[in-house]
């Protein structure tokens, strides 16, 4: 996409796009040989900004929905002068924001009634043919999978409310979870392998009784396509790793090059703090960028709380990106907003991650299978608790620190599934990343 203005403002930001193979889109009208990320790096090169502030969205599907998610979060920071202009001057700021195609669960089996929360539209039914189409792009299985999808949605029309699920459904689930390389490795893996051992039996069974909780979806986690959106999920949470750890990476080392003396900041929310921890940690984790950002904030992160951690669920293990943390990646804070109100993180996600939603207790206990945006950081004794403050609230972030910020007080509001998982646009948070970006 071509750079964008910032609503009410002269504020300018690239609007980099992304496949799902981490290669950036060569289709940009404002980039050089179609690529915006020549044109940036170009312009770093050029006006050699101060301040580089690298956003990435969750779960956001289209460009549209990507784009109104940066007018809000980068127009909410501007509207704070007082932060703005606290910033040493000159002060030149180049604005990123990164699409990727991420959509794990759509319409065409559902509605919602807020899209800005879920990624779910209020959307029609759609026909068998399109909801294969759908989920053939999004697992991106290739021909093997067409016919296994085939069978799970002959099933589910012809057994809708079947109490168990049909030996077919099964087989075929259990066919599509090995082709698509379903792997679990506990909390010190991956996050695409932190989940616990895919079950087609158990996934159904947790979904409908999800269906009959206080945590109801709407037809999203119950019946026979339950499993399906699990893979759905996972897939997606593999596709923002395998994208953060490469072509957002080399992007980001790029642009340090480009621009030698800017400070870097990153943010991510949702699944993309997965994808901005994988650009910190480059390729399995191994790597790194050509010198270390300024600060990061992982706003609601739907990924695990020990994935940051020295030890794991009480274990003497790291996580997986602890190597990064341990390596002092980030000179400046590294700041984690936790909501009880975000139903996403606190209630769908362990769902997603194979965790049974009667087996915790979600105010009391740390799960073996929980998020950073309910639970914060965990496993890092280094890890400070604080609570979000408004914006006059004075932080003082120390260096290479890591801020888990208790945020209930302004992280509430949001109705459907995810409650208040999208509610990151207030003053408040802006006021917390510009506190960060000016230790």
């Amino acid at each position: 996409m071509p750079f964008e203005t910032i609503p009410g403002t002269t504020e300018r930001y690239a609007h980099l796009c992304f496949d799902k193979d981490g290669r950036e889109r060569a289709d940009d009208p404002d980039g050089v040989n179609g690529r915006l990320s020549e044109q940036v790096l170009a312009r770093a090169a050029q006006d050699q900004p101060t301040h580089v502030f690298i956003f990435c969205h969750g779960w956001k599907g289209d460009i549209d929905s990507s784009r109104d998610q940066y007018n809000h979060w980068i127009g909410a920071m501007l509207a704070l002068t007082e932060d703005r202009t606290a910033v040493p001057l000159p002060f030149r700021p180049l604005w990123v924001g990164l699409h990727w195609p991420s959509l794990p669960f759509g319409n065409e089996e559902l509605s919602a009634d807020d899209a800005r929360d879920f990624d779910v539209d209020e959307g029609t039914a759609q026909s068998p043919d399109q909801i294969k189409a759908t989920y053939l792009d999004r697992l991106d299985l290739g021909p093997e999978a067409e016919p296994l999808i085939d069978r799970i949605l002959r099933q589910h029309r012809q057994n809708a409310a079947a109490p168990e699920l049909p030996e077919d459904a099964r087989q075929a689930y259990a066919e599509l979870a090995a082709l698509a390389g379903y792997t679990s490795d506990g909390p010190t893996g991956p996050p695409d392998a932190e989940g616990a051992p895919f079950d087609p039996d158990l996934a159904f069974a947790r979904g409908n009784a999800a269906e009959g909780s206080d945590f109801a979806g709407g037809g999203l986690l119950g019946g026979i396509l339950g499993p399906l959106r699990q893979l759905s999920y996972w897939t997606m949470k593999k596709r923002a790793r395998t994208i953060g750890e490469s072509g957002m990476h080399d992007f980001a080392a790029g642009l340090m090059k480009a621009a030698a003396n800017a400070r870097v900041h990153l943010m991510g929310h949702s699944f993309g703090t997965i994808v901005v921890a994988s650009m910190l940690g480059g390729r399995g984790a191994a790597g790194q960028l050509p010198r270390q950002v300024d600060s990061v904030a992982l706003l609601q992160g739907a990924v695990s709380l020990w994935a940051f951690g020295a030890s794991v669920n009480g274990e003497d293990r790291p996580g997986y990106f602890h190597a990064w943390v341990k390596r002092g990646a980030i000179r400046g804070p590294l700041i984690v907003s936790q909501s009880i109100h975000d139903r996403a993180v606190g209630r769908l996600y362990p769902w997603a991650s194979a965790l049974s939603l009667s087996d915790a207790s979600f105010a009391d206990e740390l799960p073996k299978y929980g998020a950073i945006g309910r639970f914060g950081i965990c496993g890092l004794e280094a890890a400070i608790p604080r609570a979000m403050g408004d914006t006059s609230e004075r932080y003082r972030f120390e260096p290479g620190k890591v801020y888990n910020l208790e945020s209930s007080k302004f992280i509430k509001d949001g109705g459907g599934l995810s409650g208040a998982h999208s509610d990151i646009d207030g003053p408040e948070v802006a006021h917390a990343l510009w506190q960060a970006a000016l230790v």
